[in-house]
This record gives structure tokens, sequence and C-alpha cells, in this order.
């Protein structure tokens, strides 16, 4: 076994409905139960924030969603709240088929600094555990789908073409939030860092 599917953030605040809410996001699901069916190794990610998360803008009186502040780790995004645990919207998304998690992955629980990655915080050195699970499986190769393209799914797969990771993104399994043109910055910033992009 040396592939994995890492399925990123397929929860209800990132679908139609949700809080912070990707068009079609719920779209993808079908086709990623179907790839999880093939995979030798799936592992899931699921944003898992505690209430009054300093990622949220409620938690900057003042501060409008999807503003920019600067944390001591670098720039933020302020959120809508969202994912916040043990809610309906931290939920995976009721069709996606969990019981092929080998693992699921919690991110984003530590209330002072948000986590797109799903290898490490957004400090990009605090881990979350990922890389060393992979590696004591002698996976060296990674396929990445799920939510959003431009932020968790972009930064997991830098982060994991860095670690040393072969690492694909099946675009046509993923959707974005295209914030201000983050989409394409995203798309050009993992294939940079060498990652290839797949519509298929």
């Amino acid at each position: 076994m040396t592939h994995a599917l890492i399925v990123i953030d397929v929860q209800n605040d990132f679908c139609p409905g949700g809080a912070l809410a990707v068009a079609e996001g719920n779209t993808i699901v079908p086709a990623i139960n179907a790839l999880m069916a093939e995979a030798e190794a799936v592992v899931l990610t699921q944003d898992w924030h505690p209430a009054g998360h300093s990622s949220f803008a409620s938690s900057h009186p003042g501060a409008a969603p999807l503003s920019m502040i600067d944390m001591p780790y670098g720039p933020q995004v302020l959120w809508p709240d969202h994912c916040v645990q043990g809610s309906d919207g931290a939920a995976f998304h009721p069709d996606l088929d969990t019981t092929r998690a080998d693992m699921i992955v919690r991110k984003g629980f530590r209330p002072a600094i948000d986590s797109y990655s799903a290898f490490f915080e957004n400090d990009h050195e605090t881990p979350t555990g990922l890389d060393g699970y992979l590696r004591s499986r002698g996976i060296t190769d990674l396929t990445l789908v799920g939510l959003a393209t431009d932020f968790c799914v972009h930064y997991s797969a830098v982060d994991a073409a860095k670690l040393g990771f072969a690492v694909t993104v099946r675009t046509d399994l993923c959707r974005a939030i295209d914030l201000d043109g983050s989409l394409a910055s995203a798309c050009t910033a993992m294939q940079e860092a060498g990652v290839r992009l797949s519509d298929v």
C-alpha cells in the first residue's frame, strides 16, 4: 500500500445551506464516495472549531466576515462562525460514506490559531500528526479532493508536496470559494509546489 485518498472538509457548513457554503459543494459527494470505494487508504479531515475561535469575525468586534487581520502567525481571513465542535454544521455531509475512513483528522481546534492544512496549523510549524500516520503506513502518493479548492485543499496539497509526497489534486472533485481571485492564485501555488492538477 503506497497511495491514500485525502478527503478535505466535506462538511455541512461548507455545502449549500451551510454557514460558509461553497457553491455546488454537495455535488462532488457521489464521485468522492466512488473514489473512496477504490482507494487503498482513506483519510477524512474535519474542521473542528471551538465556539469563539479567533478566526471568526464574531470574535473581533466591528470586523466584517471575509475581512483580513494580522495574527501572530500571519495574515488571517475572518470567517463567519462555522464548523463549531459538535454542531450539525461541523458534521460530515450526510451522503458522504464515512465508513470508508481509516482515519479522521480534526483541525482548527486550537482557539488561537486556524488550520487550513491537513498537515500543519496556519503557523506552518505545528503538526496535525497526519504526516507521521501516513509515513508509518508506507504511503508515498496522495490524491486530494474536497472543500475548498483555494483554501484547505490548496494548503494541504502544498504542505504534502513540501513533505515529499507525490500529490495529485482532483480539481473535478473539489469546489472553490474564489475570494478575490483566490482560486487562480491557489492553482498557481499548487503547481509551483509540484502538485499535479487533474480533472479525471
